[in-house]
Parts: structure tokens; sequence; C-alpha cells
């Protein structure tokens, strides 16, 4: 028979490494400010999940439909497509096609790396510049919502906020990668060389 003592030891270990599987960065303002990005486009996902199903249970149960919901909910998925962006961008997390990445050296893999955020960056921030154009048009056109005829251009601009955070991150990611490569956590992929 083991002891007490020897039974709680195995569980002890397995939380420690998890502990150890999960590295953070040293937390400065701007890993703070990466988190709250990402906390934002969290909150968005709920919300957005929140009116899908409150939407479609007062149809099913009550046929009673919120006014404006469809509206809602394409503007709050636009909310949520910019503030994922945002999210991703930092984190390279996204859906990369890493063949030739994967199959050379550290030194190339970084200048990659480098090169591929610069191009990211240069195309978001011209979308980031496109949407502000569209902020300020829905705004001048005084663009409303069907029922309620509620102005339509607040919901843009929190969308291009999101997209402004994406050029914030994906800046940071740049600076990052350029001067401080042991700050980025990004995964690895051996070669298959």
């Amino acid at each position: 028979m083991q002891s007490a003592a020897h039974s709680a030891a195995p569980a002890t270990d397995a939380v420690s490494d998890l502990r150890v599987a999960a590295p953070r960065g040293p937390r400065g303002p701007m890993n703070w400010f990466i988190d709250f990005i990402e906390l934002v486009a969290a909150t968005f996902i709920g919300i957005v999940a929140a009116d899908i199903f409150l939407s479609v249970m007062l149809r099913y149960f009550f046929n009673v439909q919120i006014p404006d919901a469809y509206d809602f909910g394409r503007l709050l998925l636009g909310i949520l497509i910019f503030w994922g962006i945002a999210a991703t961008s930092y984190r390279g997390t996204h859906i990369t096609v890493d063949l030739v990445w994967g199959n050379v050296g550290p030194k190339y893999q970084r200048l990659i790396d480098v090169f591929a955020t610069l191009v990211l960056l240069f195309v978001v921030t011209v979308q980031t510049w496109t949407l502000f154009d569209k902020v300020r048009g829905t705004y001048n056109d005084n663009v409303t919502t069907f029922d309620m005829h509620m102005p339509t251009w607040p919901f843009f601009a929190v969308a291009w906020a999101g997209d402004v955070s994406a050029v914030l991150l994906i800046a940071i990611r740049t600076y990052r990668l350029v001067f401080h490569p042991e700050e980025m956590h990004d995964p690895k992929i051996k070669g298959t060389v």
C-alpha cells in the first residue's frame, strides 16, 4: 500500500508540469496590451454568440423578433472579424503555409518571419485606412438600421478600432521579431529535409 503522501505527489508534479508547459513572457506594458486586445476579441465572440442564441430562441419559442436583429448580427459580426484579425495577427497562430519556412535554417526562418510580418503590416495598414473611410462615409451619409433607425457608424468605428489594434499588434510583433526575437513564442516546426 502507498501512503497518502506518495499518492498525492504525482498530482503535484502534474500541476507543476502544466505550469512549465505554458511559458509566459515578461509582463510588461506591451504584453498587457496584447492580452487586453485578445480579451476584447473574446468578448465580442461572446456577444455575437449571445445575440444569435437569443434571436433564435425568441423567434422559435415565442414567435418574436428582436428589432434590427439582422442588422445587429451583421454589424457585430463585422466587429468580431476585425477584432479577431487583431487577436491572431500578433501570435502568428492564424492559418499559414510553412512549406519553405519549415525547411530552412533558423536564420532564414527569421528573415521570412520579418518579411511576412512587414507585408502583413502594410496590408492591414492600408485596410485600416480604407475602413476609416467607410466609417466617415457611414457617418456623413447618416446610414441607419432598418427598424429602429439607429446610426451604424458607431459599429463601423468599433470595427475600425479593432483594425487599428491589429496594426499596433503587428507593429509590436515586427519590433520584437527584429530586436527581441527571444520574446516571441511562435510555434516551432522542425524541417523535413
